[in-house]
């Protein structure tokens, strides 16, 4: 695809495919209020640069757990109760990054284990003690009912 200038638009097949979305993604964006592209003459949706930019904002987030709600007051700088929904997102990410990271020292721990079966390593059970102790939130079966 050949680079646009800054007044270039895109249709919506193009911007779609751009992405590789389907249109009707994009549609869906617009209808949520995500997205507000401009018409041309003929009422066709045209994406400028702007519209570029909110779907990789919009990609960008959703694939970091947020919700089609959450992005929309990320995009809107003046959303009410904005701080409080980014903040808690924030909080989300950081737990998430969390249980990465203790999921990454799990794997490399089992990686090296000599032991054959890893729920048998008592280096190992430590990943999970939290859990195991009901320490941790969500170690109860009741949490995921």
């Amino acid at each position: 695809m050949k680079a646009r200038g800054r007044d270039e638009t895109w249709t919506v097949g193009e911007l779609a495919a751009r992405f590789d979305l389907p249109t009707n993604v994009l549609r869906h964006w617009e209808a949520v209020g995500l997205l507000t592209p401009e018409r041309d003459v003929s009422g066709y949706r045209r994406y400028g640069r702007g519209d570029l930019v909110r779907v990789a904002v919009i990609l960008r987030n959703k694939a970091a757990g947020m919700t089609l709600e959450q992005v929309g007051v990320l995009l809107d700088g003046e959303a009410a109760g904005r701080h409080e929904v980014l903040e808690a997102h924030l909080r989300d990410l950081d737990e998430r990054a969390r249980s990465i990271e203790r999921s990454r020292e799990m794997t490399e721990h089992a990686l090296r284990c000599r032991a054959h079966d890893i729920v048998a390593c008592p280096r190992f059970s430590k990943h999970v003690a939290d859990l195991t102790d009901g320490r941790a939130a969500g170690s109860r079966i009741d949490d995921w009912a």
